[in-house]
């Protein structure tokens, strides 16, 4: 048997509050630690301005000064960087940190993936795409001639009636 524990009001509110207001700026450290169980996760190294504005103590300058950190190739690894990059004390930031994820990538083979218009390759093309073989190049095709161009991912993968774990591979591969 499931056991359903509602929300608390609080929870529920914030919730309702984040949903309706992607833009909406967390208040107090209570705030982001009910954010942080709700799910809410800020990834520092692929982090915008907008996500940064979201956690309370930080200014519009900041978040834009971390952002072009990022872009310029500064890699976050932990809360101490970030109070560097800022120069403010760790402990300031101490009550985002559970809102925070340190992930790392590999800008190289994230960049040096090809991307391929579905909506203009050919037979050829689209089989240079890891994941698709022959016969869902041609259903590929034989679809976009039958129903017009893909709108977008969801689009293509709704028609061609792909799974949710083919679409998860060849989503790095297709632009629209």
């Amino acid at each position: 048997m499931n056991k359903w524990i509602p929300l608390n009001f609080k929870l529920q509110k914030l919730r309702s509050k984040l949903l309706s207001d992607p833009y909406y700026r967390l208040q107090s450290a209570a705030e982001v630690d009910m954010a942080a169980q709700l799910g809410m996760c800020i990834d520092v190294n692929q982090a915008t301005v907008d996500d940064w504005l979201r956690l309370p103590g930080l200014s519009i300058h900041q978040g834009r000064a971390l952002v072009e950190l990022s872009k310029s190739g500064v890699k976050f690894y932990c809360i101490e960087d970030i109070a560097a990059a800022l120069n403010v004390p760790v402990q300031r930031l101490e009550p985002l940190k559970s809102l925070l994820n340190f992930s790392y990538y590999d800008e190289e083979s994230l960049s040096n993936t090809m991307q391929i218009d579905p909506n203009i390759a050919n037979i050829e093309t689209l089989v240079k795409i890891p994941g698709i073989d022959l016969s869902l190049a041609e259903a590929v095709i034989e679809n976009r001639l039958a129903n017009g161009s893909y709108r977008n991912l969801v689009d293509f993968q709704q028609r061609l009636q792909l799974s949710g774990e083919v679409i998860g591979q060849l989503m790095y591969y297709l632009r629209f």
